[in-house]
């Protein structure tokens, strides 16, 4: 089917980013003259759901439609970025005349039998992580979307955050040098009843949060020659959540590292991303900021020999910038910066990583 290719998939990041920053500068006089994209959403259950929908709220290119929650306990107890939203069946939304989109935000184990339907009536999909418990139904999604000359985006959450852009960036024009090396942390402490909930998953923690750094691992270091997985279970006697994981992703001259737990205190504050290269290190920590330290060995631009600390400008929000460039992508403004062949690496390494069986 479709197949990663790091150098053409790194050589568009520059422009990409470059893309991002002109179309965040856009008028409201220039938007308000576009017509507006319809757009509903399909479940409330995703821990990212309501996130996603407030900032979907703040994006200008988008007339919503109504929100679809099948679980009537779940729609009784609405509220927050929710209130005063249109409730409506499934198949009134899909059914909705121009409709386009549809953000899939659902429980993870039905998040792609709820994709499928959506591409099925022809919709272009944003849906979130992690893209289920096996390689088969994704990579069948995938096909669909591609016979249908859909749009897929998926809800990785450091995608469009300004500081990983840099990141992408420094790689893509070489200011690293050849990257040898890319380390991860991505981690928190979780409830007994998270706990208890993310007990369904084999692949706990790294399936349920590392999956957003090895997305970040794979745009910078393409797909990997193998995957070990290496899982630890903290309390065996109280619940059988794996939440203590390493993933080592092995490439012919590279090494990248990626540690997830559900059991680190202020585990939020170390969550890092590392790459380093023979001319410099691109280093983030904690994630989610958009302040780094940079260490280049020659000049680059505005940025001098050796380390400094480096800020770039605050993305007006993760999902916001997520939805904006998806808008752009529908109205053929620019190409998808995250093609299929992406995806389905990501999406097998991150099943590999979790220590499933992957066919």
């Amino acid at each position: 089917m479709m197949t990663l290719d790091r150098r053409r998939f790194l050589a568009g990041v520059s422009a990409a980013a470059s893309g991002m920053a002109v179309a965040a500068e856009q008028s409201a006089a220039a938007d308000a003259k576009k017509e507006k994209i319809k757009i509903g959403q399909i479940g409330t259950g995703h821990a990212h759901a309501s996130g996603v929908f407030g900032q979907l709220k703040q994006t200008d290119d988008y007339e919503i439609v109504g929100v679809v929650e099948n679980d009537a306990k779940k729609r009784e107890s609405l509220g927050g970025a929710y209130q005063g939203v249109k409730l409506i069946s499934e198949e009134q939304l899909l059914n909705t005349k121009g409709l386009q989109a549809v953000v899939v935000e659902t429980e993870v184990q039905d998040l792609l039998p709820t994709a499928k339907r959506c591409v099925e009536a022809g919709m272009n999909i944003h849906l979130d992580k992690p893209a289920g418990e096996n390689l088969k139904d994704f990579k069948q999604l995938l096909n669909e979307v591609e016979r249908r000359k859909l749009h897929l985006q998926m809800g990785y959450i450091y995608r469009y955050s300004t500081a990983f852009q840099f990141c992408y960036r420094a790689v893509s024009e070489g200011w690293l040098g050849e990257v040898f090396e890319v380390h991860a942390v991505m981690s928190k402490k979780v409830s007994p009843a998270s706990r208890k909930y993310l007990s369904r998953f084999k692949g706990g923690s790294m399936f349920e949060i590392g999956c957003h750094v090895i997305d970040a691992a794979i745009r910078v270091l393409g797909t990997p020659d193998k995957t070990t997985a290496h899982a630890r279970k903290t309390h065996p006697d109280r619940d059988s959540l794996v939440d203590n994981q390493l993933a080592v992703l092995d490439y012919k001259n590279a090494v990248a590292s990626i540690r997830s737990t559900l059991i680190e205190y202020e585990g939020f504050q170390r969550r890092q991303f590392t790459v380093c290269g023979e001319f410099g290190t691109f280093d983030l920590r904690p994630l989610g900021g958009n302040t780094f330290r940079l260490a280049l060995e020659r000049p680059q631009g505005d940025y001098k020999r050796g380390y400094q600390d480096v800020t770039v400008p605050k993305s007006p929000g993760i999902f916001i910038s997520a939805f904006r460039d998806m808008a752009s992508v529908l109205r053929e403004e620019k190409e998808n910066d995250y093609p299929l062949s992406h995806e389905l690496a990501v999406h097998e390494t991150i099943l590999r990583a979790s220590g499933y069986p992957v066919e």
